[in-house]
Order: C-alpha cells, then sequence, then structure tokens
C-alpha cells in the first residue's frame, strides 16, 4: 500500500514536471519569437535562468518538434549578449580574453598546437591573423583553440574580467554559459565546418573597438 502511493506520488511528480517543462519551453519560444521579430529582449534574466536550468531539455523539444536545431543556442547568445553588452565595454582590454576556433584556419595552416592552443603565425592564410593583427595591440589576449577543455585550462591560468568568444551555436553557447561570470560576449560562425569556417569580421572588430 505504502508503495503502491509513492509510485503513484512518483508518476504524478513526474507528469507535473513534464508539463511544466513543455510551459516553460512554450515561454521561452514566445520571447524568442519577440526577440527574433521585433529585436525585443522581455526578461532576460529569467530567459537565461530558465535555458540554462533546462537547456538539453529544451533541446530535445526543439528536436522532437522539428524545429530549428540551432532555436535555443540563438535564444541564448542574443538575450546574454545584449545583457552584458554596457558591462563588457567598461572592462578594458587588457582584462579582456578572446576566444577563437581553430576551424577558422586554412587547411594548410603552418601553425603548430601547443598547451595554449594554435599559435598562429599570421601568414595570411585566414582570418585569424588579421583579428591577431588588430587585437593584441589593443592589449587583448587572444587564444585560438580546439575545444573546451582548452578554454577551462586557459580560464584558470588566467587572471580577466571578460571574454570574447567566436564559434559555431552549440559550442559559443555553451562557452558562454560557462563563463557567465566575465560578460561574455560571442560572434556566430557564418560558415562551419572542421576547417576554413567564415566569420564576420567586422562584427569582432566591433565587439573589440566597443572599449574605446
Amino acid at each position: 500500500m505504502i508503495f503502491d502511493s509513492f509510485y503513484t506520488f512518483l508518476g504524478q511528480l513526474v507528469v507535473f514536471l513534464a508539463i511544466l517543462i513543455i510551459i516553460l519551453f512554450i515561454v521561452i519560444l514566445v520571447l524568442g519569437v519577440l526577440i527574433a521579430r521585433k529585436n525585443e529582449i522581455k526578461f532576460p534574466r529569467f530567459i537565461l535562468f530558465v535555458v540554462d536550468s533546462l537547456y538539453f531539455p529544451f533541446k530535445s523539444i526543439a528536436n522532437f518538434l522539428k524545429l530549428d536545431e540551432y532555436l535555443i543556442d540563438d535564444i541564448s547568445i542574443k538575450v546574454r549578449d545584449e545583457l552584458n553588452k554596457e558591462k563588457f565595454r567598461s572592462i578594458p582590454s587588457e582584462k579582456t580574453l578572446i576566444f577563437l576556433p581553430h576551424c577558422l584556419r586554412h587547411k594548410n595552416c603552418p601553425a603548430t598546437l601547443q598547451k595554449e592552443g594554435l599559435n598562429c603565425t599570421e601568414c595570411g592564410l585566414c582570418s585569424i591573423g588579421v583579428v591577431k593583427k588588430k587585437a593584441e595591440p589593443m592589449g587583448y589576449k587572444m587564444y585560438i583553440v580546439p575545444g573546451s577543455s582548452f578554454v577551462k585550462k586557459i580560464v584558470k591560468e588566467n587572471k580577466f574580467k571578460a571574454v570574447l568568444g567566436v564559434a559555431c551555436h552549440e559550442d559559443l553557447n555553451q562557452m558562454m554559459m560557462l563563463l557567465s561570470d566575465f560578460c561574455p560576449q560571442g560572434v556566430l560562425l557564418e560558415k562551419t565546418g572542421c576547417f576554413e569556417t567564415k566569420v564576420n569580421i567586422k562584427k569582432i572588430f566591433e565587439k573589440l573597438d566597443s572599449k574605446y
């Protein structure tokens, strides 16, 4: 009898949580539509709290409904970007890290992989050298990383207050979630892949110049 009551309660709890998650998903979806159509962000901290807490269930629901696979990431990136924009601008470039993905490199890239990522030689074959040539004289510390393990290691070894990342939707969103205490800003890749991906350099430069 006791076990029957327990399992009944457990079943009801699961149903309640499932309904709650679906309701929250719909709310985030509606707020996401406002962002996309009107460029209007309502309740940003609520959105980020819910999306960060229910990221994987939301991704599963979006996939089940055959929605844009990057919908949740896109909402989260835009909201976090806007929420942190002013604070990011107020922090000196010397206290800001830049993370570029190694997939931006050319297939004939001569750079070698070291403990802090690729060591760009500014060979001119890809956009990494262009960003490096502008960012480093401004005081930014730039890293070209092949994955999140490098990001975590670099974060532990550096004292910084802000971060700018470039990546595909999922990687960028998860990096911004990981570094949410450092007013992250993000720029999405326009073409993804393993080599010779593309990014709008102008958007990166706008972020860099926003501090001046």
